[in-house]
């Protein structure tokens, strides 16, 4: 199942950091896609850059039938974060998450949810309460660089 995300740009400056970025919609590499760039800073309690979407205006998503989430991704060899909040999370530092690189060619990631880790709660992970995506540049000093030209969810 393919997703048509209307994509937000996030960074840490929303509590004090001082990290800039950008997303935008372009070609890359012969792909429409979405693509975030700019430099993370640890700088000021900061650390990071995002884009993010949320399912279903904000409303459960209900994935209970499928496996997990696909996309397509190009990047600059960094390591990124995938993020997925539910209805239990209520914190804006709670989430269920995982790590990927993101090579210098379009390539697929699979992220089975059964392989997501729960990262400051003790909800379990609920494919039916799903809420929000985000594809994060986080925790280090680095130039962020990573497109997206397609994400949806597989069986």
């Amino acid at each position: 199942m393919k997703l048509s995300p209307n994509w937000v740009y996030v960074a840490d400056t929303v509590m004090g950091g001082v990290s800039q970025g950008q997303a935008r919609q372009e070609t890359v590499a012969g792909r429409k896609a979405i693509r975030l760039t700019g430099a993370v800073s640890l700088d000021n309690n900061g650390g990071f850059v995002q884009i993010a979407f949320d399912l279903a205006e904000g409303r459960d998503f209900e994935a209970r039938s499928y496996t997990g989430l696909v996309f397509e991704v190009l990047g600059n060899g960094e390591t990124y974060d995938l993020r997925l909040r539910t209805r239990a999370l209520n914190r804006p530092w709670q989430s269920f998450r995982t790590s990927f690189v993101a090579p210098a060619e379009w390539t697929e990631v699979r992220v089975p949810f059964d392989t997501l880790v729960a990262h400051r709660t003790d909800a379990e992970f609920d494919p039916a309460t799903l809420r929000r995506v985000g594809i994060l540049a986080i925790g280090k000093v680095m130039q962020a660089d990573i497109s997206l030209s397609a994400i949806g969810f597989y069986r």
